[in-house]
């Protein structure tokens, strides 16, 4: 089976692909710009929802200082670990971006916090904490910039790991008859749904259950079609 992932994959993800008999192609369809910002005030509370906004955070010399002894909020198991990694504190982790905010809302009323995001978010943290008066800062540190590419080969899967690479595909492409997508959580599944009902999702949003929602569906349904 011939597989396209609509962004680059990390070398234990395309060497398990590979093992299990999967050919693949690779080809980023968004590209994230650091958004330089000139930061003075962060709350000892953060918050992250995306790996690209840890990673520019943390490699920001105007902005990784300020970023120690602080209590972090994120969503994504990997998010998590590259705090960690790091030595930073991480209060809670959940899967997306609602949870995460009546998490918030419930269990630290009257505290104060700071968002690292990008230009093109979801709008449930703000939205959420506003609605429960809870103060916070607005940090936009990048933006994601669509790059996408017509692709002329034939693949019987697509890998989508964001809305915004879900976007990009379709400004070049069509969805063809007898191919199915597989997404990393519900934000791309949902839209993804606005283009085609063939698809998967990932019980988790992380590689292992995207890896396992990749095979259950070519071992069980596709062979059964």
């Amino acid at each position: 089976m011939r597989l396209l992932s609509t962004k680059l994959l990390s070398a234990n993800f395309k060497d398990r692909l590979i093992h299990r008999g999967f050919s693949l192609v690779e080809f980023p369809f968004i590209q994230i710009k650091p958004i330089p910002s000139k930061i003075n005030k962060i709350h000892n509370n953060i918050i992250f929802t995306s790996q690209n906004a840890v990673r520019l955070a943390l490699n920001e010399p105007n902005i990784s200082p300020k970023l120690e002894g602080k209590n972090y909020f994120c969503v994504g198991e990997k998010t998590k670990l590259i705090l960690e990694k790091e030595g930073h504190k991480v209060v809670k982790m959940s899967q997306n971006a609602s949870f995460l905010a009546h998490f918030i809302s419930k269990n630290h009323i009257n505290e104060s916090f700071s968002f690292f995001c990008g230009k093109q978010r979801r709008p449930e943290i703000e939205k959420v904490l506003a609605q429960n008066e809870t103060p916070l800062i607005l940090h936009e540190i990048y933006d994601t910039l669509y790059t996408p590419k017509a692709i002329e080969s034939r693949f019987d899967g697509v890998l989508f790991f964001s809305p915004s690479a879900v976007k990009s595909y379709f400004k070049s492409n069509t969805w063809k008859a007898g191919m199915h997508g597989f997404c990393i959580g519900n934000t791309t599944a949902a839209s993804l749904s606005k283009f085609t009902k063939n698809y998967s999702v990932a019980k988790s949003p992380n590689e292992n259950q995207l890896l396992l929602s990749i095979h259950h569906y070519y071992t069980h349904d596709y062979a059964q079609k």
